[in-house]
């Protein structure tokens, strides 16, 4: 992976995707990353900091490399880094600044943030007991990757085992050795070992850039567990591999600044929003729907209902979806929307999001059409965050459009979408276990 290069002057031909940067006079000055990389640069030379000035003047090549999200621009930093050993980035570099993540390689192993790659009172690494991955620059945004990293694949980061379950646990953030110490159960602490161990390695691939290899050994595992027709343990690696494709896409892991934290934000963000889809009339209200299923069974779908940019859960409903037979997501989208509109006391919104592509947006305007209803549609397809958008040819990329209106957009499908999964889950373990 090498980065592309522009002269300093060409700053404005810069993408505006995430990625890494680094600053060039000959040899490396700084690198850093970004989730536009455009506007970060530009920062550099226009609001500099005290420590920007000490090279800004000195820049006269910009290096890029686009990465397909935050969490890899963040993990491709600390690698470079590290290879490169840019001047500026040295120079401010002290053991309490960078930071490292840890991975014991204990019966039951543990992930753990520290400053320091030395055990305590030694000087020497702590070799054949923790792997060390960093230096990492960005302490928040390290911990905002491993808090949404532990989603999927649930790990402990307890020092010391406790006596009962703590709240990780609680949350299915943890497998939960601790349960060990009160049921002494031979294949209890089997599969708990088993998990943590696939866990912190599976966290170990992604830190260290092997996200690909990952994903296809995981795909592999699935498929075997299909042909055993162990189809629950399929199911749940299928999940992963959704959720793991779903994080490393769209996760927003870089400090940014409060959204839509004023009625004077959601203004800006409205009047944005109107333009980018031709409207005339206000959008207070905004509808999101998702459906959720695993082969067709017990599928569920979701409505979410935002006010002036905020989740309103007094307007959230859930359905149980009645159509059998082979998944259809539209044709599951439908009857959500059918359903919905059978109760005209819950008030209509201004705008509608449908997680998915044309496709879907085609068949909620029919509904609508059905129902004599003018409701502006928008849909969403996952892969390239390409909104569509009624009588509109070609769709938009989320990532061209203002950043709090695509953050809005993003929150609402990514409300949808956690709210249909959690009834699906019920539906399912109500299922298993009747």
């Amino acid at each position: 992976m090498k980065f592309k290069y522009l002269a300093k002057e060409k700053i404005s031909k810069l993408p505006k995707n995430c990625g890494v940067y680094v600053f060039k006079n000959g040899r490396f000055l700084y690198i850093g990353k970004a989730s536009n990389l455009r506007e970060r640069v530009k920062a550099h030379f226009q609001i500099p900091t005290f420590r920007d000035n000490l090279f800004v003047d000195q820049v006269k090549k910009i290096g890029y490399i686009e990465t397909d999200s935050e969490i890899e621009a963040l993990i491709l930093e600390a690698q470079l880094i590290k290879k490169i050993k840019p001047k500026f980035n040295v120079l401010w570099k002290d053991d309490k600044n960078y930071f490292f993540v840890g991975i014991t390689k204990e019966e039951y192993p543990r992930i753990f943030l520290t400053h320091q790659t030395k055990e305590k009172g030694k000087r020497k690494k702590v070799k054949g007991k923790t792997v060390f991955i960093g230096p990492f620059v960005d302490g928040k945004s390290l911990k905002n990757t491993l808090f949404v990293l532990r989603k999927i694949f649930p790990f402990r980061s307890c020092k010391k085992i406790p006596n009962r379950p703590c709240l990780w646990y609680h949350l299915n953030r943890c497998p939960g050795p601790c349960l060990l110490k009160s049921m002494k159960e031979e294949f209890l602490g089997e599969k708990i070992k088993t998990e943590l161990k696939k866990n912190t390695q599976s966290v170990l691939s992604i830190l260290k850039g092997k996200k690909t290899s990952l994903i296809k050994k995981l795909t592999k595992e699935m498929e075997e567990l299909a042909k055993k027709q162990e189809f629950e343990k399929a199911g749940k690696l299928k999940e992963q591999l959704n959720d793991l494709e779903k994080i490393l896409s769209h996760s927003k892991i870089f400090p940014t600044f409060p959204q839509n934290s004023s009625f004077e934000d959601y203004l800006l963000i409205e009047k944005e929003l109107k333009k980018i889809l031709k409207l005339k009339k206000k959008i207070s209200r905004i509808e999101a729907y998702d459906v959720s299923n695993l082969a067709g069974q017990q599928a569920t779908g979701s409505m979410v209902t935002f006010i002036k940019g905020k989740p309103d859960k007094n307007f959230y409903r859930r359905f149980k979806i009645k159509i059998s037979g082979k998944p259809n997501d539209i044709a599951m989208i439908k009857e959500c929307l059918e359903r919905r509109l059978g109760h005209p006391e819950w008030g209509y919104p201004d705008l509608v999001l449908i997680d998915g592509g044309k496709s879907q947006l085609n068949a909620a305007k029919r509904v609508f059409e059905k129902h004599s209803l003018e409701i502006p549609v928008v849909a969403l397809a996952k892969k390239k965050n390409e909104l569509f958008v009624e009588n509109q040819k070609k769709p938009l990329l989320l990532k061209n459009l203002p950043e709090k209106v695509a953050n809005l957009i993003l929150q609402l499908r990514d409300e949808a979408h956690r709210f249909a999964k959690k009834y699906h889950q019920y539906l399912r373990k109500k299922h298993l276990f009747p």
